[in-house]
């Protein structure tokens, strides 16, 4: 049994929910959200919660608490926001925001370029880049796109990292 379906998720004031034809559709004051839901599992919209119960098949109960907890996330999206934030380190690594799109300059003979998707908005203050917006998996998606550009190596620690990441550093060779 799902701990997590088992909690109804709490609509606050000033968010809309529906689901209609298998997509559950969110509506708040920073953004809409919407994901499809296979009809495995059961919602409920009603008294300001969204309840949640597994149908008989398989997969349903696998699903339940999947769904309860992207429903709460779409909640919080629409309501708070999310962010992420990356750090660059490394002499001479840099990073600028023009337009709809991200340069790094991360030691490679070439700058590379990432656009950011719509809903993601960037800042770029020194070395630290923050990432804002409603979709938690798209935000999250993009933000290891970023990371993956130059990954933190172990000896000098050099790259994009997230902030509070621990990079285990390696000891290199020592001199005889």
């Amino acid at each position: 049994m799902s701990r997590l379906g088992k909690i109804p998720v709490v609509i606050p004031s000033g968010v809309e929910v529906t689901h209609v034809d298998g997509v559950l559709t969110v509506k708040g004051p920073k953004a809409t959200l919407a994901r499809p839901m296979k009809k495995d599992v059961n919602i409920k919209i009603e008294n300001g919660e969204i309840a949640f119960t597994p149908g008989d098949t398989p997969k349903a109960k696998a699903l339940w608490g999947t769904y309860a907890a992207h429903t709460r996330n779409m909640v919080t999206g629409v309501t708070e926001g999310f962010t992420k934030i990356l750090e660059i380190e490394g002499v001479g690594y840099r990073a600028a925001v023009e337009g709809n799109n991200i340069i790094l300059n991360v030691g490679f003979s070439h700058s590379v370029t990432l656009e950011i998707p719509e809903g993601i908005s960037a800042e770029v203050v020194k070395s630290v880049i923050t990432l804002t917006g409603s979709d938690r998996d798209a935000l999250g998606q993009f933000a290891a796109n970023v990371r993956k550009v130059k990954k933190p190596e172990p000896y000098k620690g050099k790259g994009i990292r997230y902030q509070g990441e621990y990079i285990i550093r390696k000891q290199g060779k020592k001199a005889v």
